[in-house]
């Protein structure tokens, strides 16, 4: 069509916003865009009472709708429980073919999973962290509430075209250097305002060598330096981790699309010499090298979340630690990101090591990150974690510290007992 014809020479951003509202864009512009996904967890709840009071009474298309609860699972609260019930009791009512409720994991693994994400689609969802999608190719972000109830009811979403920052990431990673110390780096260097509301691709030697759950961790934590959306261009790693989860995606249509457009603004990253990063209480853009922090004794760590709970993860972490054993004074929390990565870790071997080595294995969901439960701070205590954000109170107390860093270097700190660099164990 005209419009597929004119796209090669716009940014990402442009090339899926101008599909998705049916007209060619341009970066700054507002536009009427049509929704391809839209995803809630237990938020669903506050967008549903905003559902009714806009007097909606039916989902636009059930079939582009995915709920599910990942935050509190099972319920840790009354609470909560009233609250997965009148979720359940809605997704029953509107009849939606996607509804997995507690059984499969956090929401960012569960879709592209589950064959959801697809490259070039606009995806909203409520919960920022939606800027994973992007991994796969996919424009995707955070919406509100308010917002994500309109979109339940029209299927569509007022959205400004966001300039695009190009960052491009070149250099071998060394031993036990990971992509959650590449992203980390970026964020202490950007600032935590540093892509704001900007649509921010990831490119270079780097990010082409890195595998899908490498790529998610980058486009995941994106929205820590305030990009609206975090892409990796789709190629062939991208073709063949959807081949059995979406093989109908546009390969055509989509592969590399956009890559040759010039950016606003371009930013160059070597990572050849890059050694583990360690964010530090209690912002995320508060990086240093763990040769800064050596040696602040931990009370906690974990491993796990929408940012870090994959498999190539758990089996970082369990490589470190066969034949070791956790610090009698730390609670090693381990948490797949779904049920389909605890039980290729359970046919693995991995978690039974894990467990072996003093880590306390618990259900696919979000718990300890927010907070929420299953590993939440007192005052004075301190953790050192995979998830992405460690503000004041955000795992428990306000008195206590979290520091966020990648698998290796979490688990080597679960080792010892105090943070430590990974290439020392």
């Amino acid at each position: 069509m005209e419009l597929a014809r004119d796209m090669a020479a716009m940014t990402f951003a442009q090339n899926v916003l101008s599909r998705a509202s049916g007209k060619e864009v341009c970066t700054g512009e507002i536009v009427q865009a049509k929704v391809d996904l839209a995803m809630s967890h237990e938020n669903a709840a506050l967008v549903l009472g905003s559902f009714r009071e806009i007097g909606a009474q039916k989902i636009w298309d059930p079939s582009r709708v995915v709920l599910l609860f990942d935050h509190r699972i099972p319920a840790n609260t009354l609470k909560t429980a009233e609250s997965h019930k009148e979720v359940r009791n809605f997704a029953r009512s509107q009849d939606l073919p996607h509804f997995y409720d507690l059984r499969e994991g956090i929401c960012h693994q569960v879709l592209p999973e589950k064959g959801h994400v697809r490259p070039g689609m606009l995806i909203v969802g409520s919960d920022s962290h939606t800027t994973t999608y992007g991994a796969l190719g996919a424009f995707s972000t955070g919406i509100g509430a308010t917002e994500m109830a309109a979109v339940w009811a029209t299927g569509e979403i007022w959205m400004r075209v966001p300039e695009t920052m190009r960052i491009c990431i070149q250099g071998k990673l060394g031993p036990h250097i990971r992509s959650k110390d590449v992203i980390l780096h970026i964020i202490g260097r950007l600032g935590a305002d540093g892509a704001d509301y900007k649509c921010v691709e990831f490119v270079g030697d780097t990010v082409n060598h890195m595998s899908i759950a490498s790529r998610m961790v980058l486009s995941n934590m994106s929205i820590e330096m305030g990009a609206k959306a975090g892409v990796c261009f789709p190629d062939n790693t991208t073709s063949e981790w959807l081949a059995g989860r979406a093989p109908d995606w546009d390969k055509d249509a989509w592969l590399h699309h956009g890559v040759d457009a010039e950016p606003d603004e371009r930013v160059e990253i070597n990572v050849g010499d890059l050694v583990p990063q360690v964010a530090c209480p209690h912002q995320v853009d508060n990086v240093c090298d763990v040769t800064k922090v050596e040696g602040t004794r931990v009370d906690q760590a974990v491993l796990g979340s929408c940012t870090n709970g994959r498999l190539e993860d758990l089996a970082a972490a369990e490589a470190l630690l066969r034949g070791q054993k956790v610090h009698r004074d730390v609670r090693f929390i381990v948490v797949p990101a779904s049920r389909e990565i605890y039980i290729e870790a359970a046919e693995r071997g991995i978690l039974a090591s894990l467990a072996s080595s003093g880590a306390i294995i618990v259900n696919p969901g979000c718990g300890p990150c927010l907070g929420g439960h299953q590993g939440i701070l007192a005052a004075g205590e301190r953790c050192i974690s995979t998830t992405n954000r460690n503000f004041k109170g955000r795992m428990g107390s306000p008195n206590a510290e979290v520091f966020l860093a990648s698998p290796d270097t979490v688990a080597a700190s679960a080792i010892r007992g105090e943070i430590t660099d990974p290439r020392r164990v």
